[in-house]
């Protein structure tokens, strides 16, 4: 087989679809096969730096990562990151090409990237068994569908088959099942070839009928039924819910290893990007990770994270507004633990100049860093490596800004000492490396000096092993399609596509 595909689509926004295509990757590589993600266009301010330097969502990151291949622009060839509710900057290849308003994007402009969209799904097709597509939203938006790049358009282009995906748990799924077809137009419907149901809890037999119903209205099946389980919910998008934080959490049961427990406070900053970032830390036995919003949830945390921003002047006037950055300000002056990742980092500064994402020009940072942050027109897109506090760290970088150190200590040197980036000051610490916090020996170095700083008897565990931790949600994902979806009957669809003769179910599209 060479050139198979499949497109996952959902009935709404995190319906599953993420997860469902990374475990349909995870299933088919365990099979033997060759296979690759892809999401036409992606909108998400969690993103990742591929090993060439590009920019793409990090789900489609994670969905290369369950099919064991090394992700590339490829795979996400257009992501949308919102810098307001009605303007995103588009990344192109992995590179940003300029920030459009909603209506500019699907007036136009979304149109002329349908070409290089499909030249990036019709090359991986040429290079792997099988494509797993990622659809966006509903395929039934009908508002959107003349435009559409990542659902009906490309299934169309391409003749893929397509399987909707819903969420039961909300309830009214089988609702979402029959509108979502009955609203596509005939050509569209003929290549829906059935549904899956995801998130389900309880008796699969008390489904039954329904799904026969279905069936019966329809004319597609059911090609399995998901259960409900904790903690898949791998680098999706952006609800907070879906944070792979909140999956190896869930994931680790030991106890802690010394006599303390580590509260980590992020601060929910708006526009908030890779908040991915404290992943590592929650996966620690003994770490207890929560984003908070209000001053007095600082009071009690030994460490206190700023995070990335797709806004850093949006989040500094934020933070001040909320009395959060009188609070940093105290927790600094006590020797209390802070860390500032890249929008974060600059918001720890002194000064930053900003006409570029913002514009709102020269502006006063928290003062907390003897740093001074430029906004650049291009954007750092970086792979780094080096060491702290004596441990090996790799990262990526993401942003505008270019930080100017001016005091402090680094806190990232390459083997030499020589400074590569961030800064430290007493018990603040600010860099631009995102990820840095999944190479665990170094994890565990900041964590043993976070713990002496808050006065807490917390002793790292030894053994936590991050990759590994991920590896096992990915093989959870793969063993849920493997043992509770028809398999024969998706590696068909994979391989010959729609089945002929569906029935169209009226109305369809307007």
């Amino acid at each position: 087989m060479r050139g198979g595909g499949l497109l996952v689509a959902g009935t709404t926004s995190d319906a599953g679809k993420s997860v469902v295509t990374a475990g349909i990757c995870r299933w088919l590589v365990r099979k033997g096969l060759k296979v690759a993600p892809f999401k036409g266009q992606n909108m998400s301010l969690n993103s990742f730096v591929t090993r060439e330097g590009a920019e793409i969502g990090r789900a489609q990151a994670m969905q290369a990562q369950a099919a064991r291949v090394e992700p590339t622009a490829l795979m996400n060839p257009v992501l949308l990151k919102p810098g307001s509710d009605r303007s995103s900057q588009v990344v192109l290849m992995g590179k940003p090409v300029g920030e459009l308003s909603a209506k500019g994007y699907h007036g136009g402009r979304q149109k002329e990237l349908f070409e290089p969209v499909m030249a990036c799904l019709e090359e991986l097709r040429g290079m792997y068994d099988a494509v797993i597509c990622e659809g966006a939203g509903s395929p039934a938006e009908i508002n959107l569908r003349r435009t559409d790049i990542v659902n009906m358009g490309i299934a169309r282009a391409a003749r893929l088959p397509v399987v909707v995906v819903g969420d039961i748990d909300r309830g009214g799924v089988f609702a979402q099942f029959f509108g979502t077809t009955a609203l596509l137009s005939p050509e569209d419907q003929s290549l829906v070839a059935g549904y899956l149901v995801n998130k389900f809890r309880g008796d699969v037999t008390l489904l039954e009928p329904g799904l026969d119903m279905l069936h019966g209205l329809t004319g597609r099946r059911t090609f399995g039924v998901l259960p409900y389980a904790h903690g898949l919910g791998i680098d999706e998008e952006d609800g907070l819910r879906v944070s792979l934080r909140g999956t190896v959490r869930e994931s680790v049961v030991a106890p802690p290893v010394g006599a303390d427990i580590l509260r980590v406070a992020v601060c929910a900053v708006p526009l908030m990007s890779n908040f991915t970032d404290v992943d590592a830390l929650a996966a620690e036995p003994g770490v207890v990770v929560r984003f908070v919003d209000r001053p007095e949830e600082l009071v009690d945390a030994d460490l206190v994270v700023v995070p990335g921003t797709r806004g850093t002047v949006k989040a500094l006037a934020w933070l001040r507004e909320r009395g959060l950055a009188d609070e940093l300000a105290r927790r600094a002056a006590a020797g209390l633990p802070v860390l500032g990742i890249c929008g974060g980092f600059q918001i720890l500064g002194e000064h930053i100049e900003d006409e570029v994402e913002s514009r709102a020009g020269a502006v006063d940072g928290l003062g907390l860093l003897p740093v001074r942050v430029r906004f650049a027109p291009g954007k750092t897109l970086a792979r780094p490596v080096g060491v702290a506090l004596g441990e090996r760290a790799e990262g990526y970088e993401i942003h505008h800004g270019v930080a100017s150190v001016e005091g402090g200590e680094p806190f990232f040197s390459d083997d030499t000492g020589r400074a590569l980036d961030g800064c430290r000051v007493g018990s603040v610490r600010g860099t631009h490396w995102h990820g840095s916090l999944e190479s665990d020996g170094f994890r565990r170095a900041f964590l043993r000096e976070v713990a002496a700083a808050a006065g807490r008897r917390f002793v790292p565990a030894p053994d936590t092993s991050f990759g590994a931790l991920r590896e096992e949600q990915l093989d959870r994902l793969g063993d849920l399609i493997e043992e509770h979806a028809d398999t024969d009957a998706l590696l068909r669809l994979i391989e010959e596509g729609a089945p002929a003769g569906l029935p169209f179910v009226p109305p369809g599209a307007p």
